[in-house]
């Protein structure tokens, strides 16, 4: 069945929701403030994306692919050593991003949610989970490949890690510079084997 072409663009009235939802989190952003930014109106976003909690999936989503793109390059390099260095310094750079809110949708999209919206604090503590055992496996395999020394707990360190990026956007929220972030990395890294 074919309908009526849309009269706006989806991926661009997304990355607005995203942007509302980022700064004001789950539970301050009305439908009038995300279909305001949008562009359009509510039945046209209904349509779209479903109820606010479809569109903020889909606004999830579309952080995962395209805001944290630099935590799959991470995982991706061939030292554990390499990967801490390169997550935690685009993670400064990505939570002071120029034209983005500061900090991080997963740290200000939900954790002051009232128990109405407990289904959304869960899912991006279960979104923040996935990257530390991610993050965890990797460096395990870096175990298993003598890369890091055994006494290593993969666990711990990918804990660190996630501990160390999630104090790093919760600053930047605060108005943390770039720069000041940069440092705080430098230090974190110290302590990692």
């Amino acid at each position: 069945m074919i309908g009526r072409p849309r009269g706006f663009d989806a991926d661009a009235a997304l990355d607005r929701a995203l942007e509302v939802f980022w700064r004001q989190g789950y539970e301050g952003a009305s439908l009038s403030d995300l279909t305001e930014a949008m562009g359009i109106n509510k039945t046209s976003m209904y349509a779209a994306f479903g109820n606010k909690r479809e569109l903020f999936g889909k606004a999830l989503a579309r952080y995962a692919e395209v805001d944290l793109a630099y935590a799959r390059d991470a995982l991706a390099a061939p030292t554990a050593r390499k990967v801490a260095e390169t997550f935690l310094r685009e993670n400064a750079k990505a939570v002071t991003m120029p034209g983005r809110p500061p900090g991080c949708l997963s740290i200000q999209g939900g954790l002051s949610c009232g128990p109405d919206n407990a289904e959304v604090a869960s899912t991006l503590a279960l979104a923040r989970k996935a990257g530390e055992l991610a993050m965890r496996d990797r460096f395990r395999r870096a175990i298993e490949d003598g890369d890091l020394g055994p006494e290593n707990d993969p666990d711990d360190l990918a804990r660190y890690i996630m501990a160390v990026s999630e104090g790093l956007a919760v600053h930047a929220a605060a108005g943390a510079t770039r720069e000041e972030l940069a440092r705080a990395v430098e230090i974190a890294l110290r302590a990692f084997p």
